[in-house]
């Protein structure tokens, strides 16, 4: 039996073409920065490289798993920005200030989805505020770590970098969704430029 390839098989191909390359170019990315390639220009703050879905790409239902990676996802963007703001706001350097304006875009990714999805939105106004008792608490602790010193807090955002990295990962391993894939391979993108602009600051306060 022919199977007749579909507007709607054709769509999920392409995106998970793309998700691919972005994982490659990741990967990549990665690999040079911790070799010490491609950091001539210094650390990178772009979001990501991974095009965007257009809104009328066909949205595909969310199952249980999905829907709650989605709304842990928003959550745990808005701990990376309102840790990154503190620290900021303690240390005065520009890393943090540039990243938490990333982690705002990543955010409102998420944000774009959930209105798409018509999910209930467990992200708080107040900086510092979560609906998650366990980001709750791990948002307290890292900013209390943060402002111990400016080497803490390097070492914060490598932690909350990495621990992103990880869930992304998961989050892209249980789903399809073509607009939801595309969204999790520009966060990773963007997490991993974060994960080695944070490794490289601490890098250069050893070697000195």
């Amino acid at each position: 039996m022919v199977e007749i390839e579909t507007g709607e098989n054709k769509t999920m191909k392409y995106a998970k073409t793309i998700l691919v390359l972005c994982l490659f170019v990741a990967a990549t990315v990665s690999a040079q920065a911790q070799s010490g390639r491609g950091m001539r220009n210094g650390p990178r703050y772009n979001s990501g490289i991974c095009p965007r879905i257009s809104s009328s790409t066909p949205s595909q239902p969310l199952d249980v798993e999905e829907t709650a990676k989605l709304l842990l996802m928003r959550e745990e963007e808005k701990l990376a920005m309102d840790v990154y703001q503190a620290l900021y706001q303690k240390w005065g350097i520009r890393i943090f200030n540039n990243i938490a304006a990333s982690e705002k875009r990543h955010f409102d990714a998420i944000g774009n989805l959930i209105i798409r999805y018509e999910l209930s939105d467990p992200a708080k106004p107040a900086a510092g505020e979560f609906t998650d008792p366990d980001l709750q608490k791990m948002y307290d602790d890292l900013v209390a770590q943060g402002m111990k010193s400016l080497v803490e807090a390097f070492q914060v955002g490598v932690a909350i970098e990495e621990a992103d990295i990880e869930d992304l990962r998961a989050a892209i391993s249980i789903t399809d969704n073509n607009d939801v894939l595309t969204v999790y391979g520009n966060l990773l993108n963007g997490s991993l430029n974060h994960l080695d602009a944070f490794n490289s600051q601490l890098d250069a306060r050893n070697n000195n």
